[in-house]
């Protein structure tokens, strides 16, 4: 018979595992915004508290995101090395950096723009690269890492084992929010009079404002199947299912 110990340990990593992700940052924030009643932009009531969804619309001029070089509105970028301590790694944290412009979220006629800082944003971080054994840095990268105070090369000029994410919001990219609307002028935001009326959204209180571009958030539910007229039973069997009739 097996240890009964070695199963202890082992279910007490996993638990350890499924509680770390529970509570991360990105299942906190797509979880709220999943869950979130989402309304229309036009349709939100002063002092409505939902989701809404809409694309990027730039105000400013676009920022270049230092990694990839390209155009977008807000930018996100976590840098990390590879740290050994005995017969364990770990990644360590060396550069986490965000930074964007002003911009609107557009749906058809209507426009919402994010007048707080209060933020909590998670952002795809679809590209990716890394420095390591036979791997140089490429320029660009030894660039940025000198910037903000590192090299890529450590003991005798040896490659650390680094990776770097960054994630974008483009142009007419589709993101969710969620926040608490009010209906301004838009000079009163300090915004291109040519706005008119615009959706404020800032946080609720005792929350924060939610911004994902993360498809899970953003897409609608759809039921693929139709009900016959005798099937009294069938929204009760789509909400038992309803994975199976997501887009």
């Amino acid at each position: 018979m097996k240890n009964p110990i070695f199963y202890f340990i082992v279910v007490v990593i996993v638990s350890i595992i499924i509680v770390k992700w529970f509570f991360s940052k990105k299942a906190i924030i797509k979880r709220k915004l999943k869950k979130t009643e989402k309304k229309r932009i036009v349709e939100f009531k002063a002092g409505d508290v939902a989701k809404i969804v809409g694309k990027v619309e730039f105000v400013d001029a676009a920022l270049i995101a230092p990694l990839s070089k390209r155009e977008c509105a807000y930018y996100y970028i976590h840098v990390e090395q590879k740290v050994s301590s005995g017969k364990s790694s770990y990644w360590k944290t060396l550069v986490k950096e965000e930074l964007s412009c002003r911009f609107v979220i557009r749906e058809e006629d209507s426009c919402a723009y994010i007048n707080d800082n209060n933020l909590k944003s998670y952002i795809v971080q679809d590209r990716n690269y890394s420095v390591g054994f036979m791997n140089d840095a490429t320029e660009n990268l030894e660039q940025y890492l000198h910037s903000r105070g590192h090299e890529s090369e450590g003991f005798l000029g040896m490659n650390k084992t680094l990776r770097f994410n960054e994630g974008v919001l483009e142009k007419d990219e589709e993101i969710a929010v969620f926040g608490h609307g009010v209906w301004k002028d838009a000079t009163q935001l300090k915004l291109p009079a040519e706005y008119g009326r615009i959706l404020e959204i800032t946080s609720p209180p005792n929350d924060a404002v939610y911004l994902s571009d993360d498809t899970d958030t953003t897409k609608k539910k759809v039921i693929k199947a139709h009900a016959d007229s005798n099937d009294y039973n069938f929204e009760k069997r789509y909400k038992q299912n309803e994975k199976r009739y997501r887009e």
